[in-house]
């Protein structure tokens, strides 16, 4: 792969029956769209291999993949814990006002007063809203929500604009 950014979708988590397919841990929602970013690369540990033309399907309880060239139980464990990866160019553009987290990690942060933050180290979901985990002189949690903390983002310029108080 090149330098390209590139996105953790899922994880190889578990073998599902004896013909070889796996379950998956899909990022993706819908949980089964992983199946429409390929070549993957999967990672275990510094290793990488590329493989494309992944199948799969959600059972409802699993996302269950079919990896060419893997046929049976055994050569299926063998891929247990390999991350899957795509590169950021794989993904469609956001929707407006709308974005990849990965696209926000490491902007700047500001307050609408102008007092740097710090920049983006990752974001989460808590169920009542997203995160921004903001580092600088130290860390700060700040929930994503737009209009009322979110003022701006600007992708371009690599800048947020928060309406956050600078001590909390």
């Amino acid at each position: 792969m090149t330098d390209e950014r590139r996105l953790l979708l899922g994880r190889i988590v578990g073998v599902f029956g004896l013909r070889g397919e796996l379950k998956l841990e899909s990022s993706t929602e819908p949980r089964d769209a992983i199946f429409r970013y390929q070549p993957w690369t999967l990672r275990a540990g510094t290793a990488e291999r590329e493989v494309s033309g992944v199948r799969g399907r959600d059972t409802g309880r699993n996302v269950v993949a079919r990896f060419p060239g893997v046929d049976d139980r055994d050569a299926a464990e063998a891929l247990i814990g390999h991350e899957i990866w795509v590169p950021r160019s794989a993904l469609p553009a956001a929707a407006p006002d709308e974005y990849y987290w990965v696209d926000l990690e490491g902007i700047e942060v500001a307050t609408v007063d102008g007092i740097a933050l710090g920049r983006i180290s990752h974001l989460f979901a808590t169920g009542a809203n997203d995160v921004i985990v903001v580092r600088g002189d130290r860390e700060r949690l700040i929930p994503f929500v737009r209009d009322q903390v979110v003022r701006e983002v600007d992708l371009a310029a690599g800048r947020m604009v928060v309406d956050w108080d600078p001590e909390f």
